[in-house]
């Protein structure tokens, strides 16, 4: 089943997902960085990553669920809400974790900060396994290339 909300042909959903994805990833280590140096640069950059790590999982999640809504095939079966369900956990622990940072960067990292940060690559990994069972093994957004 082809992607409905796609640009040139690419479905944009999966081409917004990696940038969340990076951005926890970066987030978690910022604050490791930071447990290990005591550095304030990493607690800045914690700070930076979780802010854009939310304002990309947003826009990620504005895209699939467009697509969810729109592509009738796609809601009819449990498993594209049960990747809807663990990326809006996702995006909410991105969420409180960027808040949490916003007004004292170095003492929101240790512990809820890093606390959050480990959470938030726990639900990426949720949210991902599913993703992934949507595109290899019912065939969401994939297309046939023809010869």
């Amino acid at each position: 089943m082809q992607s409905s909300i796609q640009l040139a042909g690419h479905p944009i959903h999966v081409m917004l997902v990696t940038f969340p994805i990076a951005l926890v990833c970066a987030t978690l280590g910022a604050d490791l960085f930071y447990w290990w140096s005591a550095d304030p640069f990493f607690a800045r950059v914690g700070l930076w990553t979780s802010g854009w790590g939310f304002a990309m999982g947003a826009t990620a999640a504005l895209s699939g669920t467009a697509e969810l809504l729109v592509s009738r095939g796609i809601r009819r079966s449990a498993e594209p809400w049960s990747h809807a369900v663990a990326a809006m956990m996702l995006l909410s622990v991105i969420a409180a974790n960027w808040g949490l940072r916003l007004f004292d960067r170095e003492g929101a990292v240790l512990p809820w900060g890093l606390f959050l940060s480990g959470l938030g690559l726990v639900f990426v990994g949720l949210a991902g396994w599913h993703g992934g069972k949507l595109v290899f093994e019912h065939q969401i957004g994939v297309s046939e290339i023809s010869d």
